[in-house]
């Protein structure tokens, strides 16, 4: 079975990531690419816009219409689009029988009553909230088999879950307590759309939104636990590294978080927990679809955890590739197995 796929939003970093792995994804193939209509280079072939695609993906970037869409027959739809865009076309591109699989934040909170507060839009398509499924796949495997609408979560938000839901379900995490997650990204986490602070001399080191960020209930939410979290961009084109600190319920200390560890993602593909002493570095997963972990405790009952991912990998578009080999029944590393 090879699955015929579209990209809307191909033409910004994340939906070109997609593309990248699409084009060396065995049992996939790439039969239409679509932007916004806001963008002058729409109108490019993908070759012109990312010189990697020449002669493999030289289709045309057209704008986003959803007929055009369904007349090309795609099993999946990959949405790389902004959050309010991806409401309505995830709604229009289910109704025609394609399957989605929302990079946006879209579908990722369950309650509708947060997108005002969080995005600052209504959302139009409450009902959907319940059937979305979050997408990371260690978590929600047995729903992701058949799921027509996939919510492919944050990078933020896979940086920080992937070590934290464990910990939560094991009652490893002090009652009462709340965990601390600070994050550092680099900028490709702010899209390609050009803006003064994204420059390559205008960017330094520093916080933002700091226990706001609208990443913060998402995380909440699919982890289990409340947390207070400040991300921080860095001069880097990608990655992310997260560093959680956590409060141990009685009788808990590293080695026996890193037993969990060990028993939770033993048979995962892209989770690898680092031998003890080692940290997780952003040059390590570029480029791939793994998540790093690494731990130490104190001695008195305070763990340090810290987690690297590639932002537009596992963090965004091979997250999503994955949500598709398990939507669809196919091998779940197909078009992931990438240095």
């Amino acid at each position: 079975m090879t699955l015929r796929c579209v990209v809307i939003g191909a033409a910004g970093y994340t939906g070109a990531e997609v593309c990248r792995l699409l084009v060396q994804h065995p049992g996939a193939s790439v039969v239409g690419l679509f932007g916004s209509a806001r963008r002058a280079d729409d109108a490019s072939t993908m070759g012109e816009l990312f010189g990697r695609f020449r002669e493999r993906l030289d289709l045309p970037v057209e704008p986003a219409d959803p007929g055009k869409i369904a007349e090309l027959g795609p099993d999946a739809a990959f949405l790389a689009t902004p959050h309010e865009a991806s409401v309505e076309l995830a709604k229009d591109l289910l109704d025609r029988g394609i399957r989605v699989f929302d990079l946006s934040a879209a579908y990722r909170l369950p309650d509708a009553g947060l997108y005002p507060t969080h995005y600052g839009f209504e959302h139009a398509h409450p009902g959907l909230l319940e059937e979305a499924v979050y997408g990371l796949v260690e978590v929600a495997r047995e729903r992701l088999k058949g799921a027509r609408l996939v919510a492919v979560p944050g990078c933020y938000p896979t940086s920080a879950i992937l070590p934290l839901r464990p910990l939560v379900d094991a009652g490893a995490i002090r009652a009462g307590t709340t965990p601390v997650v600070s994050s550092i990204s680099g900028v490709s986490g702010a899209g390609r759309s050009p803006k003064l602070g994204n420059l390559f001399c205008e960017v330094g080191l520093e916080a933002y939104g700091a226990l706001r960020h609208r990443h913060q209930p998402e995380i909440g939410h699919h982890a289990g636990v409340a947390v207070r979290f400040t991300p921080h961009l860095a001069p880097l084109d990608r990655g992310i590294v997260s560093t959680i600190h956590v409060e141990l319920a009685e009788g808990w200390d590293a080695a026996r978080v890193r037993g969990v560890y060990k028993e939770r993602y033993a048979s995962e593909r892209f989770v690898r927990l680092l031998p003890e002493g080692r940290w997780p570095k952003t040059v390590d997963v570029r480029g791939t679809n793994c998540c790093d972990i690494g731990l130490i405790d104190d001695g008195a009952g305070h763990l340090v955890v810290s987690s690297s991912i590639d932002n537009l990998v596992k963090g965004a578009a091979g997250q999503a590739v994955q949500c598709m080999n398990v939507s669809f029944g196919l091998p779940e590393s197909h078009g992931l197995e990438v240095l």
